[in-house]
């Protein structure tokens, strides 16, 4: 009986093993989104200064029908830089989650290997 529930943790403790490996892989691919995703949201918050640069220098020229193209194209940088935003923010708190899960099959892995000790 002692064998059983040895060989139960064990095997226990190699899914827990397999899925922390897993778990681990994910997040490493996780902060290589982010990292572009990053990047992407820098330079969609730089797009939306351009615009909003060029609309004001439109504005003081008094080109009104360039001016009203630039807001336009504003209102779609800022749209556009919304999305990303969402998009960044989703997959930081997917981040956190994983991390999570990794500390939670961390946590059992150490728990079952004590076990098997006592056993």
């Amino acid at each position: 009986m002692a064998s059983d529930l040895r060989s139960g943790i064990a095997g226990g403790l190699a899914v827990h093993t397999a899925e922390f490996i897993v778990s681990s892989a994910r997040l490493t691919e996780l902060h290589e989104c982010s990292a572009v995703l990053r990047r992407t949201r820098k330079r969609a918050e730089e797009i939306v200064d351009e615009a909003r640069t060029l609309l004001a220098e439109a504005e003081r020229h008094g080109d009104l029908e360039r001016a009203y193209l630039l807001r336009d194209q504003l209102e779609q940088a800022r749209d556009r830089y919304g999305q990303v935003l969402t998009a960044y923010l989703s997959l930081t708190r997917k981040i956190n989650e994983e991390r999570q899960e990794i500390l939670r099959a961390q946590m059992l892995r150490e728990r079952l290997s004590g076990l098997s000790g006592v056993a």
